[in-house]
């Protein structure tokens, strides 16, 4: 069998909305320095859906889309024998730039990775775990390290119910942060977002009246925003990864106050990222698993579709859906 089913994304011209299908494909052909690694399990990222409605200019087309995966190396092309070691090994990541973007992806029954973008699944996380969590992990890691997050911070996430803000409390309290604060609008969380909460207050009292070292934004609501910029500390560092998709995208905030305190306001990019240095982020992250530290979540809160059924019952639906490549 030399085809495999892949889901491929088409756009005829950029005046019309690209088409998503299920494609019958050729499997890809090995090229040096590259794996052949048959894909299991392939997570459905928010970004693959905005990808699927192309809302990346980056995207090239036709495109296999997929980013997060786990699987098996079947073959690499290498006389090296450290190299043919990785054949047999399970393995898991995800995009950087690249995968689902200008280069096939993994919602795919195979998919060509490089060899140095290669990632040994931990044993401690099942198939369909690991294919859940490279954006997420990779995101936070990402975030942590340009706020410059040190072990003597105060790191409040906003979103902490979410897949990424709950890898950054995560992570954050294995990097070993002074305080590790929760911001959601559900649930217990230390900092609520209610419509009748009072968020200067409560971090106020939280943090001695110092504020927060570092506030890791996974929301990008604006008016959260303009209020949480004001409860940095000094020389506190403001990370997000999102905007509204939507209406303004303006933020005005008291540049007197904040060049006084000397606070930084840092963008993070998960797709500004090569394969390689995602890859670099989940090794970092693997021993922190192995430790267990850091939980990948229930696996039960996916929901499981078979490739046939992805577009409707996975693209076409709000829920987590993880894509079964058998």
């Amino acid at each position: 069998m030399n085809t495999m089913k892949a889901l491929q994304l088409t756009r005829t011209s950029s005046t019309v909305p690209p088409e998503l299908e299920i494609a019958e494909l050729p499997i890809p052909q090995l090229k040096q320095g590259y794996a052949l690694v048959r894909i299991h399990y392939a997570s459905i990222q928010p970004s693959d859906k905005l990808n699927a409605q192309g809302s990346f200019p980056s995207t090239t087309y036709p495109r296999v889309l997929g980013r997060d995966y786990s699987g098996t190396v079947i073959d690499i092309l290498s006389e090296n024998a450290e190299s043919k070691s990785w054949i047999g090994k399970d393995v898991y990541g995800t995009s950087g730039s690249s995968l689902g973007f200008d280069t096939d992806g993994t919602h795919a029954q195979y998919c060509l990775i490089p060899e140095n973008a290669l990632v040994e699944k931990p044993t401690q996380l099942s198939p369909i775990q690991a294919a859940t969590i490279g954006v997420p992990f990779t995101t936070a890691m990402i975030c942590l390290q340009r706020a410059q997050a040190k072990t003597d911070d105060v790191v409040l996430v906003l979103g902490a119910s979410g897949a990424v803000g709950s890898a950054v409390v995560q992570i954050a309290k294995a990097m070993g942060c002074r305080k590790v604060l929760t911001a959601a609008r559900r649930g217990n969380p230390d900092v609520s977002l209610g419509p009748d909460a009072s968020i200067e207050e409560t971090i106020s009292t939280l943090t001695d009246g110092m504020g927060v070292d570092v506030v890791i934004d996974t929301v990008g609501d604006l008016a959260l925003m303009a209020v949480l910029v004001e409860q940095l500390a000094v020389r506190g560092r403001y990370a997000w990864i999102t905007g509204p998709r939507a209406g303004s995208t303006q933020l005005a905030f008291d540049v007197l106050k904040a060049y006084r305190k000397e606070i930084s306001l840092v963008g993070c990019n998960s797709v500004a990222r090569t394969l390689e240095q995602t890859a670099e982020y989940l090794r970092s992250v693997n021993g922190w698993i192995e430790d267990g530290l850091l939980n990948s979540g229930n696996e039960a809160q996916f929901e499981i579709v078979k490739i046939d059924d992805a577009i409707a019952a996975g693209y076409g639906k709000p829920q987590k859906v993880v894509i079964d490549m058998s």
